[in-house]
């Protein structure tokens, strides 16, 4: 007999912050990878993604930080690391606190604040879709459900 539970989906989670100065947001450059990210990072087991969020920003930025607004859900899936579900959140204003990030100086080496309309030059597609969406979600006050980083009802079922 086959155990029913093997269907169930075991996604990785991963939460983010997003940092928004006017029309710019806070990238980190990672010293691995696709390279240019928010700060944020996988969520440990028995941990809550706001819980990550705000433990990412302490360990890469040095700076202590709750999650205050969910931006975005994005189902998004690959091929090689399977079922993802991935929390944008806004962690509110850096202000003065952008004077007090330290950077651990093993994943992340650089920062930067880049401009919504440049974040293709920067990230890859469907990470430019998910960072746009979440600054119109922190722009609209609201909250999207994406999949793919696009909204579900403009998908088209094509992936990037």
């Amino acid at each position: 007999m086959t155990d029913p539970t093997e269907k169930f989906a075991t996604p990785r989670i991963a939460a983010g912050a997003l940092f928004v100065d006017g029309d710019r947001v806070l990238l980190v450059r990672k010293t691995y990878g696709n390279r240019w990210d928010i700060p944020g990072g996988y969520v440990d087991r028995g941990e809550s993604p706001a819980a990550a969020c705000a433990r990412e920003l302490r360990e890469e930025l040095g700076i202590t930080r709750t999650a205050r607004r969910l931006l975005v859900h994005d189902w998004a899936p690959s091929d090689p690391e399977g079922d993802k579900i991935l929390y944008v959140f806004a962690c509110g204003d850096l202000g003065a606190d952008e004077t007090a990030i330290r950077l651990d100086g093993e994943e992340l080496d650089h920062w930067e604040w880049v401009s919504v309309e440049k974040l293709g030059e920067y990230v890859i597609p469907r990470l430019a879709r998910r960072l746009s969406r979440a600054y119109q979600a922190y722009v609209g006050d609201v909250t999207l459900y994406l999949e793919h980083g696009e909204l579900s009802l403009e998908r088209d079922g094509k992936r990037g």
